[in-house]
């Protein structure tokens, strides 16, 4: 394993700069890698204040290698659902603002639950459509922006779209990446998940999650997670080739369900005894396991591909993304150590807890991040839009949506830089897989600032408030013990919710509208 070849990356920006070779392309390439449906514990590489049995039963080599190269954010975070977070990370807008606040798939369908309490508001289970639409099915329960692919390729970016993409429903121009400013789209629509991940299985043909556009590849045994590597590195070739500056959207469909059998890489979980957990991992853990060391070989073979050109890895910034908490593998959220993908964060996907937003991120980039450094910046999704643009050079675009996002570009660049934000969630949903309350599911909203974690249930009203610097299981419920603080972030939650328009539920049997989270209507 080459584990230091971008440590050396900064001085071979400057001495490739001298010799003319990079002089032709100014503005860095970008590698955006994002994975799905990833706790943040499912790794080798401890985002903890300290390294977590998790951390101890996966092997994620070129983590540890990105980890290294650039720095490390212990406070990263996402939509607790996968098309909220997309939609925000495309746009630049908090979930309140665009309105997609639940997993889309087909077109004019909600993917809700049932309550007998509240009626959810009309969402927009459509999705996001590029802003030069004007067709009538793009507009309906949908909204238009301008993309950050899109003003990337407008200024001389070659836009690559490779996985899963999941912001538009079937049907809609949304669905499709090449209409958000992509040159590329491989393997991208509306499907949040693949039918399989198996060549065998010709990846779901057939099924509501087909990936589509890998049809050379059907009756292979190949998994999917290296077939879209291969084609992403396929791809890259052609701007290398012109010299010209490239942006890739390595979006991983693993390591989401279904867990087929990765057999490169499952018998050593198959066979591996857990310490911790005095008990073997069973199929379901051994399963996923392989899909996170799968999805670490993908990662492995990209900055293979890069460091095979030095002049294009000296140029190239890599970041590193998960999309919304894991998902606990057999209904198994309940903060258990070695059973919850979160552990020691509470409950996963889905859940208003820290254990369904709170994300692992590393940034690399040439010449201005420190090698092996970490990074306690709060971050969240809508902030990668202002920060990659700034990141290119982009300076002067406009968009037909209101951006939420701040950009953190600053930060990598003086590590001692540090943007005091409260950061807010929106579900008014509910999610399909589990009600449980308890847990943090249902219809809610949340605000994260300073120590404090406040949650609002729109169903029961009901506030609960958490330390999550001193409790970051979120077992000790302050709101009864520390009223003011509850007060003072539930009337800053109510005020955001007012000034991005967010949609609230009502209930069924009033009509009325559930109260904003400090109480007024």
């Amino acid at each position: 394993m080459k584990k230091n070849f971008f440590l050396k990356s900064t001085l071979l920006l400057a001495s490739l700069a001298g010799t003319g070779l990079i002089q032709a392309q100014q503005q860095p390439n970008i590698v955006l890698f994002l994975v799905d449906d990833m706790g943040w514990q499912d790794t080798s590489v401890p985002f903890y204040s300290e390294s977590t049995p998790l951390n101890n039963r996966y092997r994620t080599p070129n983590m540890e290698r990105l980890a290294h190269m650039g720095v490390k954010f212990t406070e990263a975070y996402a939509c607790a659902i996968s098309s909220p977070t997309r939609c925000s990370l495309m746009s630049g807008m908090n979930a309140a603002r665009h309105r997609v606040t639940n997993w889309t798939l087909n077109y004019d369908q909600k993917t809700d639950a049932s309550s007998d309490v509240i009626q959810l508001p009309e969402w927009n289970y459509n999705g996001i459509q590029p802003a030069h639409t004007t067709l009538t099915a793009d507009l309906k329960n949908s909204t238009r922006i301008t993309s950050f692919p899109q003003i990337l390729h407008q200024n001389g970016y070659y836009t690559i779209h490779c996985g899963k993409a999941h912001f538009g429903a079937k049907g809609t121009s949304g669905a499709d990446p090449s209409t958000m400013g992509f040159d590329v789209n491989i393997g991208g629509g509306a499907n949040g998940a693949p039918g399989s991940y198996l060549g065998t299985r010709n990846f779901g043909q057939g099924s509501p999650f087909e990936v589509l556009g890998l049809e050379k590849y059907h009756g292979q045994n190949i998994f999917l997670t290296e077939a879209l590597t291969r084609e992403a590195i396929e791809a890259l070739k052609q701007p290398i080739s012109r010299q010209q500056p490239f942006y890739l959207y390595m979006s991983h469909y693993a390591v989401h369900s279904p867990y087929d059998d990765d057999a490169r890489f499952s018998d050593y979980y198959r066979n591996r005894y857990d310490i911790q957990l005095d008990a073997p991992l069973n199929e379901n853990e051994a399963r996923y396991a392989a899909l996170v060391e799968g999805m670490d070989k993908s990662l492995g073979d990209l900055l293979d591909f890069l460091e095979s050109q030095p002049e294009v890895a000296a140029n190239t910034i890599v970041l590193f993304m998960s999309d919304n908490g894991g998902q606990g593998l057999n209904n198994v959220r309940q903060g258990r150590e070695n059973r919850d993908q979160n552990y020691p964060a509470r409950a996963g996907k889905g859940s208003a807890f820290m254990g369904g937003v709170r994300e692992p991120m590393m940034v690399y980039w040439p010449g201005v991040t420190k090698a092996g450094s970490v990074c306690d910046q709060r971050v969240m999704i809508e902030d990668f839009f202002p920060t990659i643009l700034e990141m290119a050079g982009v300076k002067e675009y406009s968009t037909v949506q209101t951006t939420d996002g701040v950009s953190f570009a600053d930060v990598l660049r003086n590590p001692s830089t540090r943007h005091e934000r409260s950061i807010v969630w929106h579900f008014p949903n509910l999610w399909g897989e589990t009600q449980n309350t308890e847990e943090g599911y249902g219809a809610y909203s949340s605000i994260l600032k300073g120590d404090y974690h406040l949650i609002y249930h729109w169903e029961t009203q009901q506030r609960r408030l958490y330390n999550v610097r001193a409790d970051i299981g979120e077992q000790h419920d302050l709101a009864l013990e520390q009223p003011a603080i509850a007060e003072a972030l539930a009337r800053e939650l109510t005020d955001y919710l007012k000034s991005t328009d967010a949609q609230r539920p009502t209930y069924i049997a009033t009509g009325e509208a559930c109260p904003y989270p400090d109480g007024s209507k």
